[in-house]
């Protein structure tokens, strides 16, 4: 059965998790972020058990595949990048914030290159539920825009899922993202982009 958007992969929507097997299940995430960002997602996951600080029954407890697992760990990555938008606003103005954002979205794409021979097997399969990415990631934008237009410093002419087509081509342009000042020059030229221009 696919899980529904609003229950988290390996989670039962019969009954909420006690508090020391949710606790389990954020380290076993953590733990997992953390092996396929250092490696890809081919590692042992008795390896992600023993740095989660549990044994490999409880892992199969939360996530009984390895593809579980993995939509698990893209669907938390996800959801941390879409909803940092709101607290970057809070924290920085708005030009500021989407440009610490775009660095935020260019590490999702970084740590999902880990995951993504799993990930595409899984949508073609119908075993991971095809995710809204593409619709959320835009909708971030949207939300920065919007700040930005209302205070003049964003254009209110852009369309936030042209911002979201440039960020693709940027990080299909710079591979596997070895190149960390190029992206970091060509997302400087995006936000640039999008700011006013004088006398107009």
């Amino acid at each position: 059965m696919i899980p529904s958007e609003s229950t988290p992969p390996g989670v039962s929507a019969g009954r909420p998790l006690r508090k020391d097997a949710r606790r389990n299940r954020e380290n076993l995430l953590s733990a997992a972020r953390a092996a396929f960002t250092a490696a890809d997602d081919t590692v042992p996951l008795e390896n992600i058990a023993r740095d989660a600080g549990v044994g490999i029954g409880t892992l199969y407890r939360h996530f009984p595949t390895r593809e579980a697992l993995v939509e698990a760990v893209y669907a938390a990555e996800l959801d941390d990048v879409t909803t940092s938008a709101a607290a970057l606003l809070d924290e920085h103005p708005p030009e500021a914030a989407l440009r610490a954002w775009t660095d935020r979205y260019a590490q999702f794409v970084a740590n999902k290159r880990g995951m993504v021979d799993t990930l595409r097997a899984g949508w073609a399969s119908g075993r991971i539920a095809t995710p809204t990415t593409r619709e959320r990631v835009t909708a971030a934008i949207g939300t920065i825009l919007a700040a930005g237009a209302r205070e003049g410093t964003l254009r209110a002419d852009v369309d936030a899922e042209d911002v979201t087509t440039m960020l693709l081509g940027v990080f299909l342009s710079t591979g596997t993202g070895d190149d960390a000042d190029r992206t970091k020059r060509l997302l400087d030229l995006v936000v640039d982009a999008v700011r006013p221009r004088p006398g107009r």
